[in-house]
């Protein structure tokens, strides 16, 4: 994770949930009371987002004491106990929320991309995320899918281009957005991939003609796997490979038996459900 990225991430997050006070901490609590806090996991899942909480608690507290039980990744249980943070109390509580808000996010995704990554890990094929994600949480959603066993695709507009199907047809069809996009990526000496999204087997032709050279992967957008396995064929691996769409739990391995290099889901993110977690005061 790009630090600074993460810590304006933080910042923006805490001045979002505590404006001006926390008036039901302040109003009862002395602020100099120090406590302790537990984060209790509720629900099996593949936890995600330990460092993080650890990054909120430094940044509103750096002489916190955090103690860590679990790491990110982990498959933890109902039951068990992640970390224990010994701060002010004033800290622990203008950080519960996001702590848990993050924590809960983030161990979905994960929980939810270990579900896929396990039905394919037989193939080679890498399982990707997309860029369907929370506005502003993109940092960490994106996290979440590495440590469930997902590869980051794209993070934004700026690291690839990716020709999808508007974009060709506002340029005028698939030849002209290959000329263009390259072109524009030796006048402006961008060191970034070149993708192209096909629709059909047509589409796959051409691009195999005039994109040698010039383009780097070809996206195979709501192929049935007997089509992939066709399209397949044809490239004849001068191209990395992309299927994409309609892709799920049920039909994923059939994908993956294609020997398609990567398999991109949106679901993985736009999908997961946030698990069961709780922090809880340790009264001392």
């Amino acid at each position: 994770m790009n630090d600074n990225f993460l810590q304006h991430l933080i910042s923006e997050a805490l001045a979002e949930d505590i404006g001006c006070g926390d008036y039901s901490t302040l109003c009862c609590i002395e602020p100099t009371r120090q406590g302790k806090a537990v984060l209790k996991i509720k629900q099996d899942c593949v936890l995600a987002g330990i460092e993080v909480a650890k990054q909120i608690f430094n940044q509103v507290e750096s002489t916190n004491i955090f103690h860590q039980y679990k790491n990110d990744g982990d498959k933890v249980a109902n039951g068990e106990i992640a970390f224990e943070v010994e701060a002010s109390i004033h800290t622990i509580l203008k950080c519960e929320r996001l702590v848990l808000n993050t924590m809960q996010r983030m161990s979905g995704i994960a929980t939810l991309t270990n579900v896929y990554a396990e039905k394919i890990k037989a193939y080679k094929t890498q399982l990707l995320d997309t860029r369907k994600t929370t506005p502003n949480f993109r940092l960490l959603e994106k996290e979440a899918v590495m440590i469930g066993g997902g590869t980051n695709h794209r993070f934004g507009l700026y690291d690839m281009i990716m020709l999808k199907d508007n974009h060709i047809d506002y340029c005028g069809g698939i030849e002209k957005a290959i000329e263009k996009s390259w072109d524009y990526v030796q006048k402006n000496h961008l060191n970034i991939k070149i993708e192209i999204e096909t629709r059909s087997i047509e589409d796959v032709k051409k691009v195999c003609e005039f994109g040698i050279g010039k383009t780097d992967r070809i996206m195979l957008d709501n192929f049935s796997p007997t089509k992939i396995s066709e399209a397949l064929e044809i490239i004849n691996h001068k191209f990395e490979t992309e299927a994409s769409g309609g892709i799920n739990l049920d039909n994923i391995e059939s994908y993956a038996a294609t020997g398609v290099d990567f398999i991109s889901v949106g679901a993985l993110i736009h999908q997961a459900q946030s698990v069961d977690l709780s922090l809880k005061a340790v009264i001392i």
